[in-house]
């Protein structure tokens, strides 16, 4: 009997043994692009680290956002590490959601691009580091040095310089608009207006938490922007990514005010644009203050609740790693976080205008960190349409805006 019991005994330790040695890692991320990129990581992680079990998740950014927030709400350990948009992070910041990665150890170093270091930590800027900043995206803008050159003008260093060269370039150019950018209401109206009011010095929501439309700088910002409408595309109210994208591959426009690191690739390919080599990119013009592009990042972050909280963090750091940033950058085209790998020669050599991408991601804005940022962009979106179509003067849309949008935040 005793025979049995020690044999038993010994069979259950071993089972203990090997099941201690499974690891397991669940990943939930973007698909496209960044799923890409994520899996080709994973890949790599694994070959790294036999015997390890990873099931990555690739959604949608809709379904990512709900299926990370019903398990974090639940408490249901269902995920190990996350993929986040930054305006989202603040809420899973604000309510314990996230683990404190500085109490995981490692911490973030500052090879990490300043502007995405800080939405990475809660308060941002100065409070400890719930995530860690992945895919460096950051909006830039863009035009044909080719017309630039040929009309005389000079590299816009303002709005003011860009409303000019539209007219210009509209005026001379057969064919040609002036610039276009995408009128569609919310999210892509909000997106392009944004680096045209932060380089006047306004603010949709100022740093006190109160809305910050109803001013003068604010009403500035507006004029531009409709101004601009005079020299784009008939029917710009409608036009999103596909139509600024098609713009500019087709050469009939001389800039545009918003363009996505994911798109710049196929500007210099002969075989998708008509206009290879000829245009520039560089981070938005500045007015009263300097360059204000906004932030897209999308950072990774382990939950609160997570089953391998360790294991997590020691993925994150070989993600974020600057091998696997040049890797990422190099083999999917995945915008860096890491200043390092934008000087990096070889990085450098394929893509000619990292540069000017870090450079607008060292400038970089974020959206107001608030939990309420989808609301108050569906708000602003819809008042920045109605004033871009007549149905609405610009003093008007602003002052309307802002008062939902204080409504709002009281909420």
């Amino acid at each position: 009997m005793k025979k049995l019991f020690a044999a038993v005994l010994a069979g259950a330790l071993v089972c203990g043994a090997g099941a201690a040695q499974a690891e397991k890692l669940v990943i939930a991320g973007r698909d496209g692009d960044y799923g890409q990129a994520l899996k080709l990581a994973v890949e790599k992680y694994k070959a790294e680290n036999p015997g390890l079990e990873v099931e990555q998740l690739e959604l949608t950014g809709g379904g990512l956002l709900e299926k990370v927030t019903i398990a974090m709400r639940e408490k249901a350990g269902a995920y190990d590490v996350i993929m986040l948009d930054d305006p989202w992070a603040v809420e899973f910041m604000a309510k314990g959601w996230l683990a404190d990665l500085d109490r995981l150890g490692g911490g973030v170093d500052e090879d990490f691009v300043k502007p995405a270091r800080d939405v990475s930590r809660y308060p941002v800027g100065t409070g400890p580091f719930y995530a860690v900043p992945f895919v460096g995206n950051v909006e830039l803008f863009a035009y044909r040095k080719d017309l630039f050159d040929k009309h005389g003008l000079s590299r816009p260093a303002t709005w003011t310089e860009v409303l000019e060269a539209a007219k210009t370039i509209d005026a001379k150019e057969g064919g040609v608009s002036g610039v276009v950018f995408r009128g569609k209401k919310a999210n892509p109206i909000v997106t392009g207006f944004l680096p045209i009011l932060w380089a006047y010095g306004a603010r949709v929501v100022g740093a006190d938490g109160q809305a910050g439309l109803d001013n003068a700088a604010a009403l500035d910002a507006l004029n531009l922007y409709l101004e601009l409408k005079n020299y784009a595309p008939k029917g710009i109210e409608t036009y999103n990514a596909t139509e600024v994208r098609d713009a500019l591959m087709q050469g009939t426009t001389a800039m545009t005010i918003e363009l996505w690191p994911a798109w710049a690739p196929s500007l210099d390919d002969p075989a998708a644009s008509k206009v290879p080599g000829k245009i520039e990119i560089m981070a938005a013009p500045g007015q009263v203050q300097g360059p204000a592009p906004m932030l897209g990042a999308w950072l990774v972050a382990v939950p609160a609740d997570a089953r391998n909280p360790e294991g997590a963090r020691r993925f994150i750091d070989f993600l974020t790693s600057p091998r696997m940033q040049k890797l990422l950058a190099l083999e999917t085209g995945t915008p860096p976080t890491r200043a390092s790998v934008y000087k990096d020669a070889e990085v450098v050599g394929k893509y000619r205008w990292y540069p000017a991408q870090v450079e607008a991601l060292q400038n970089a804005q974020p959206r107001p960190r608030i939990a309420q940022w989808a609301q108050v962009e569906t708000i602003l979106g819809d008042y920045l349409q109605l004033a871009l179509i007549g149905e609405m003067t610009p003093k008007d849309a602003l002052m309307e805006a802002n008062e939902k949008i204080a409504r709002a935040l009281r909420r």
